[in-house]
């Protein structure tokens, strides 16, 4: 199965793709970035990229080096703010939020195009359950899917390990209207076990963990050494008998199939209720298919 973003959302759109690169508008800006899984030709020549681009990443000494993101430099082409907002408008009534974007040393805006599918599933899992749901969202990044769920009504538990990520995510939700999410920083490992020895339960969790990361404290993240360890401490702090979970995997190598045998593994003895997996992926202008995380969502 593979999902991507609704044409309903005017925002953002993948206009091109290859050579290693994309060319994606957010909202009034035109930017090129690195993409290592678009191996074909682009349908656009350069010239045409070019004049249509606002910025372009320009990769450094750290591309492609294992525990190191993707770090460099904004090349401008053309006059733009370096801080500017966009919209989501969502599928179902309610879901709406603002997101502020602005030009990171990893090539990286703020947002997760890619995951708007996610963004749906977790609004319609918490409106399906009842009373309010308490919703934790660890490596959650600028907070998207934080809003999507308080947006659905869910006391929310906003985690990354990088404060002024969380500051980030704190000014997308008081610029989407919305209120009352904690905020954590923290190492996601320390504060899922921790919350497991307290018998705390939450009715949704949400993880996008990194292939590497760091604690707030030092601690070493590598996700295939950790990842079970982290799944297997969810499955004792999520409700057995009303929760949800969605996770999410950029990492190459890893499929929908290693995914689900993970959750399914690590959940053990809880009912597997419904389980669902897939790719996320984005469509270009010329209909070239550009895959880049794979899900697993589980309903008990």
């Amino acid at each position: 199965m593979i999902e991507f973003p609704d044409k309903k959302w005017k925002d953002y759109e993948l206009l091109d793709s290859g050579h290693g690169a994309k060319l994606e508008r957010f909202g009034r800006y035109v930017l090129q970035r690195p993409e290592p899984k678009a191996l074909w030709d682009p349908d656009m020549s350069k010239e045409e990229w070019d004049r249509m681009t606002h910025t372009r990443f320009r990769p450094g000494a750290g591309f492609g080096k294992a525990g190191k993101e993707d770090s460099g430099t904004w090349e401008m082409l053309r006059k733009m703010d370096g801080q500017w907002h966009i919209d989501y408008p969502g599928l179902q009534d309610g879901l709406k939020f603002r997101l502020r974007l602005g030009l990171t040393s990893f090539k990286h805006v703020g947002v997760f195009p890619e995951q708007a599918p996610n963004w749906e599933f977790i609004y319609r899992s918490v409106k399906a359950l009842e009373g309010t749901p308490k919703v934790l969202n660890l490596f959650a990044y600028t907070g998207a899917a934080s809003l999507a769920a308080k947006a659905a009504g869910a006391d929310v538990t906003h985690l990354d390990s990088v404060r002024q990520v969380v500051s980030w995510a704190r000014g997308n939700m008081e610029s989407s209207s919305l209120d009352g999410i904690r905020w954590v920083v923290e190492d996601a490992m320390k504060f899922a076990g921790r919350e497991a020895r307290r018998g705390r339960l939450y009715q949704g969790v949400i993880l996008d963990p990194p292939a590497y990361g760091h604690g707030p404290d030092g601690e070493k993240w590598k996700l295939d050494e950790c990842l079970f360890e982290l799944l297997r401490a969810v499955s004792g702090i999520l409700d057995p008998e009303h929760g949800f979970i969605v996770l999410n995997l950029y990492s190459n190598g890893y499929s929908a199939a290693l995914g689900e045998t993970l959750v399914r593994q690590a959940f053990g003895s809880v009912p597997q209720g419904n389980m669902k997996s897939g790719e996320l992926a984005l469509n270009d202008r010329f209909g070239k298919v550009l895959p880049l995380s794979i899900f697993v969502r589980l309903v008990l």
